[in-house]
């Protein structure tokens, strides 16, 4: 399997689409009820082209069983994260070290092994969207329950990882389309954290969420479809590339989020941010050419 330069291309683009949908819950009043209307929504959307492709093969089943297990623990070490630290802080450690466990984690859980230079390219992307994500790093040691759900999360993030690109792998293996595992678990991982941020809310609360959805839906459906086009592009490349080179590629979309947010926010960039954004890119071509 070989990272050519289309597979770069679509990875990056699905990052893109990632950063995008971040992007709206981090501009939006209620970021919880947000993220929960993304997902819910995402799973409708993907509902009519998943009965149009049809379901993966009985074969896949387990593996699209235990991501949905594992997205439920996503889903509370996001929210003690959220609870205990900003976004700006929490978010890139959880994205930035995710990649890295992956690498790490490859060889045994995949049998994949990355060259020198293409671990290059995973420091490399790690270490720049630590740059660009956190302003100043050594905050996070001073918000400890924070830094543990991040870190948390990003062990939950290469869990999934590893589970869903070989749960596509074998998809690929059996004729089936990678859509098709994609699809089959967005609409049933649509319905967990929406339920738990209704369970969570009082009866006021719940009430303010009907108002709250009928005037953000549009948004969070488009949101919910660039998820769907994120994850999918990222597990059609793991069937044509090392898993643990798409998975740092994927995270670039902190410094898409960055840039987003500088252009639609007034966030500021500051020289940190610009130097990590290029630490990033000498990431992105090491994994290309590793």
């Amino acid at each position: 399997m070989t990272l050519t330069w289309p597979i770069v291309l679509a990875v990056l683009f699905g990052a893109i689409l990632h950063a995008g949908w971040n992007a709206l819950v981090k501009s939006s009043g209620d970021k919880e009820l947000d993220t929960a209307l993304v997902h819910f929504l995402g799973s409708l959307v993907a509902l009519p082209p998943l009965l149009l492709v049809g379901p993966p093969p009985i074969t896949a089943m387990p593996f699209i069983a235990a991501s949905l297990v594992i997205h439920i623990a996503y889903y509370v070490t996001l929210a003690g994260a959220y609870k205990h630290g900003d976004l700006g802080l929490t978010y890139p450690i959880m994205r930035g070290s995710a990649p890295l466990l992956v690498a790490l984690g490859s060889s045994v859980v995949l049998g994949e092994s990355l060259s020198v230079l293409a671990w290059v390219g995973v420091l490399g992307v790690t270490a720049g969207v630590a740059m660009v994500g956190l302003s100043h790093p050594g905050e996070a040691l001073h918000h400890r329950r924070a830094l543990l759900f991040a870190l948390c999360n990003a062990l939950v993030i290469a869990a999934y990882t590893f589970v869903d690109g070989k749960g596509v792998r074998i998809t690929v293996a059996q004729g089936a389309s990678a859509l098709s595992y994609v699809l089959l678990l967005f609409v049933l991982d649509g319905f967990p954290y929406p339920a738990m941020v209704v369970l969570t809310r009082d009866a006021a609360g719940r009430r303010a969420i009907l108002q709250y959805a009928k005037k953000r839906w549009p948004l969070a459906a488009l949101g919910g479809t660039a998820s769907i086009g994120s994850y999918a592009i990222a597990l059609w490349a793991m069937t044509r590339a090392p898993v643990a080179a798409v998975s740092a590629l994927r995270e670039t979309s902190v410094l898409f989020a960055t840039l987003l947010g500088a252009w639609l926010l007034k966030e500021r960039l500051g020289a940190q941010r610009l130097a990590g954004a290029g630490v990033i890119v000498a990431g992105v071509m090491a994994l290309r050419f590793g």
